[in-house]
C-alpha cells in the first residue's frame, strides 16, 4: 500500500493566511525551524498508479502540482485519482471539490450523513451537478468491510467517531454516527494495514480496537492542549469542542498512542498554533521520545 500525504495541516494551513501567532509570524520571517504544510489530504494506491484521494482541501491544485505521480500524462485529460473518499464534510476537507470541476464525473465515496450535508447545508453534490454529470455518490457503510474499483486489493472499513459535524451543518448541535469517520485500510497483496483519522476526538473502545491492528496510525495530531486557541490569542473554542484530541495530558493522544503497537505512528492534520510545528520545540523532542512521527507534506509511506 503507498500512502502519500499531500497536506498535513488543519484547516487554513500553516501559515494560516490571516494569522501572526508565533508560529505564522517566525515560519514566515524564516526564524522559526518549520516546513510550511497545506490543508489536510492524503492519497492511497495498491499499485503506485491508480490513486484514491481521501478528503479534498482546497488546497488540492497545488498539492496535485507538487505529486507527478497523480498526473501520468497518459491523455490531452488524464488525472491518477479514480475515487475520492470524504471522512467527512468540513469545509477544509471536501472544497476542493470545487477545483477538480474540470475532471467530473468523480466517484465519490462518503457517509449517509456527509452526503446529506453535501447536499443540504453545503450543496456541493448539487452544484456540481452542471460540469458533465458532477459527483457520483457511493455509500459508505459503517462498520462493514467494502472495496473502491480503482483499488481493488484495498479493503476498507469505516468507524465512526465521537466528533462534531461542521458549523454550517443543519445538525451541528445533534451529533450522528457517520458525521466523522476513520478508515481501518487492509492491503491483501501485502498485509499492510492503515488506520488513517485526521479527526478524533473521543476514542471509544472500538476505535482502540481498531488502532490495535494496525502497523501505521496516521491520527489527528491538531492540537497540543485543550485549550491551545485562547493560549495562542487566537480563539476560545477547545480543542474537545472542535471535535478534536490534544496530544498533552495523561488522557491525550501521546498516552493513547503509547498504548498501541504500530510500527508507525503518526500525526496529521496539525494546527498552525501547535508547537510541534517547531522542529526544535520541547513538544516535538517529546513525541520524538515516544516514537511518534509529524507528518509533513510529500511524505510517503509503504506498507
Amino acid at each position: 500500500m503507498h500512502i502519500q500525504i499531500l497536506g498535513s495541516a488543519a484547516g487554513g494551513g500553516f501559515p494560516q493566511w490571516n494569522c501572526n501567532c508565533s508560529n505564522c509570524d517566525g515560519v514566515r520571517k524564516g526564524t522559526l525551524n518549520a516546513k510550511p504544510r497545506t490543508q489536510s489530504s492524503i492519497a492511497l494506491s495498491d499499485d503506485g498508479v491508480n490513486w484514491i484521494l481521501c478528503n479534498a482541501s482546497p488546497d488540492i491544485r497545488a498539492q496535485l502540482e507538487n505529486t507527478p505521480t497523480l498526473q501520468p500524462a497518459r491523455s490531452v485529460r488524464d488525472t491518477a485519482i479514480g475515487a475520492i473518499v470524504l471522512m467527512d464534510s468540513q469545509i477544509d476537507h471536501v472544497t476542493g471539490l470545487l477545483t477538480l470541476r474540470e475532471g467530473c464525473p468523480h466517484q465519490v465515496w462518503c457517509t449517509d450523513m456527509v452526503y446529506e450535508d453535501l447536499s443540504s447545508g453545503f450543496p456541493l453534490f448539487k452544484m456540481l451537478e452542471h460540469w458533465n454529470g458532477g459527483l457520483r455518490w457511493n455509500p459508505i457503510p459503517l462498520a462493514a468491510e467494502f472495496t473502491i474499483p480503482v483499488c481493488p486489493a484495498l479493503r476498507f472499513t469505516a468507524i465512526a467517531l465521537r466528533s462534531a459535524a461542521p458549523p454550517y451543518s443543519p445538525h451541528r448541535n445533534n451529533p450522528h454516527p457517520g458525521d466523522n469517520i476513520g478508515l481501518l485500510v487492509r492491503d491483501l497483496n501485502t498485509g499492510g494495514v492503515l488506520f488513517y483519522a485526521p479527526g478524533l476526538g473521543q476514542p471509544d473502545a472500538q476505535v482502540k480496537s481498531v488502532m490495535a491492528d494496525a502497523h501505521c496510525l496516521l491520527v489527528d495530531g491538531t492540537l497540543w492542549r485543550d485549550d491551545e486557541m485562547a493560549y495562542a490569542g487566537v480563539g476560545d473554542k477547545l480543542g474537545s469542542e472542535m471535535g478534536h484530541l490534544q496530544q498533552s495530558g495523561t488522557d491525550g493522544m501521546i498516552a493513547l498512542l503509547d498504548g498501541q503497537a504500530a510500527v508507525r505512528k503518526i500525526l496529521i492534520h496539525i494546527n498552525n498554533t501547535n508547537p510541534i510545528l517547531d522542529e526544535d520545540s520541547t513538544e516535538r523532542a517529546e513525541l520524538a521520545r515516544h516514537g511518534i512521527e509529524v507528518a509533513f507534506d510529500g511524505m510517503h509511506i509503504t506498507l
